[in-house]
């Protein structure tokens, strides 16, 4: 199985290359960079693993939540490049994929600061190279989060630095490790879109929704298109 990945939904860009259970990445934090790194990155890995475009069996995307633009700019690259191969989408989830970032196995909580004084955190359990969701994702105040029940937790991700550590402080006793400074990478979007694949869980490229989770997004895109359109 070979897939190329991308994860931009954060300040970190990357690219992965996935050849049967081997992986190479390139990950640097690349604030605003992405568009401009993104493409070439991917040439790059798919050269040093000897891996030819049309030898690619799908494209894994993190497909948020995450910040708007880099949601959107790592799907509609793995859309360009699996329509023009003629590829399925493996679409991931970026917290899903944070998750991964834990020292092992067993109940994950994974949150990413959203700004605007909230973050989007979700519950997994993570067993090796698979991760399954144990709630909803959200997007929250540290303050009014829900805190996942029982002790063990493993916290990972840059929304237990948010607010001062307010949910990192809130888990207490519930938590046995926290990375506060975890991004997504896009090597475990690749080995979460091997097991999406495995599963027959491809979709076809047009048919990946980002999951941005905040409505008022949308809406703030909504009143600019309405400005533009009046002042034109």
């Amino acid at each position: 199985m070979k897939l190329l990945a991308f994860e931009t939904a954060t300040e970190a860009c990357s690219v992965a290359v996935y050849a049967d259970g081997a992986v190479l990445e390139r990950f640097e934090v690349a604030p605003r960079r992405h568009a401009e790194l993104a493409l070439p990155w991917a040439e790059a890995v798919l050269a040093e693993a000897g891996i030819a475009r049309s030898a690619l069996d799908a494209i894994a995307v993190g497909r948020g939540p995450g910040a708007f633009t880099g949601v959107r700019l790592a799907i509609a690259i793995a859309q360009g490049i699996a329509l023009g191969l003629d590829r399925p989408l493996l679409p991931v989830s970026t917290l899903a994929a944070l998750a991964m970032r834990t020292p092992g196995d067993g109940d994950v909580l994974a949150a990413i600061d959203a700004r605007m004084g909230e973050v989007y955190v979700a519950a997994f359990r993570r067993s090796g190279d698979a991760v399954d969701a144990c709630s909803d994702e959200r997007v929250v105040a540290p303050a009014a989060c829900v805190l996942p029940a029982g002790t063990g937790w493993q916290c990972v991700g840059t929304g237990f630095a948010a607010a001062d550590g307010l949910l990192q402080a809130r888990m207490g006793d519930r938590l046995v490790a926290v990375d506060a400074a975890a991004l997504p990478h896009a090597a475990d979007v690749a080995r979460l879109g091997a097991r999406l694949l495995a599963e027959g869980h491809a979709v076809a490229p047009e048919r990946v929704e980002p999951a941005y989770l905040r409505d008022n997004v949308a809406q703030t895109i909504a009143e600019r298109e309405a400005l533009r359109a009046a002042s034109g």
